[in-house]
């Protein structure tokens, strides 16, 4: 069932994630995978992955009828050593979203990503969640676009996802939503959940009007110090404010989800 395509496109965003990542930077041990150098631990000692990449989990899991391909892929995943998974986190507008309109959530999807998060950590699966998608599929920042032209944005084009302070709004209020979710079935918040191995801010980012990254860094990584004036919309360390609110202790990994390093 793990086709060829999944296991390299995992292993390629692991190995990205490395490379990228921000926030927990340090051992816990508290069971929360983090980053020491160029190596991932987990509990003071290195954390060697093996994953695949199932995007479908959470519409599964949302429907009863087939809740059951859920348990059976993490119970196939674990009996062959796999231990990371990256998901969708996110269904933005149309055909049985999570989001339905800005800041608007289908309970029932969202009872479908607790299943998952909860039978993820029966298997001993930890999971990459993704936020938002770049392309179409499952609404992306096309959508996030779209809503903000339907509430009186003038927007040229979809890439003014990452600039527009609405659309950026509404994105992380969406961030917002998802980490502060308490699970129906563990009763632990996601932000708290060491089964999330890491977020990802977007599906394979891409701005066609900028293609020099600049628009991409500026917006989705920690802006170096000292210039203050980029801080307040940088949305990674938005996410982190929100991951660990004190600024202390444990905190995900965060990735922005490109599939190469600009850097």
């Amino acid at each position: 069932m793990w086709g060829r395509t999944s296991l390299v496109i995992i292993s390629s965003v692991l190995a990205a994630l490395l490379a990228t990542a921000h926030g927990s930077g340090r051992a816990t041990g508290n069971g929360f995978v983090g980053t020491r150098g160029s190596q991932f631990v987990m509990k003071g000692r290195p954390f060697y992955f093996n994953g695949f990449n199932a995007y479908w989990l959470m519409y599964m899991a949302s429907d009863l009828s087939t809740r059951d391909k859920v348990t059976d892929t993490f119970g196939q995943a674990s009996k062959y050593g796999m231990n990371v998974a990256r998901t969708w986190a996110f269904s933005d507008g149309g055909n049985r979203a999570l989001q339905t309109s800005p800041g608007v959530y289908n309970e029932d999807m969202f009872k479908g990503l607790d299943f998952v998060v909860s039978e993820a950590k029966k298997y001993g699966i930890y999971l990459i969640l993704s936020l938002v998608n770049n392309w179409e599929s499952f609404g992306g920042k096309k959508q996030y676009v779209q809503w903000a032209r339907d509430h009186g944005q003038f927007l040229n084009n979809d890439d003014e996802f990452f600039t527009n302070p609405v659309v950026k709004g509404y994105y992380k209020n969406h961030v917002k939503a998802v980490l502060t979710r308490v699970n129906s079935i563990t009763g632990v918040a996601y932000k708290d959940d060491p089964t999330i191995l890491a977020w990802e801010l977007i599906n394979e980012p891409r701005c066609q009007s900028d293609i020099s990254g600049k628009t991409i860094q500026v917006n989705l990584r920690p802006p170096p110090p000292p210039p203050p004036h980029t801080h307040t919309s940088n949305i990674i360390k938005y996410l982190l404010s929100r991951d660990c609110p004190s600024g202390k202790g444990r905190s995900h990994i965060v990735y922005i989800g490109h599939e190469f390093d600009f850097r």
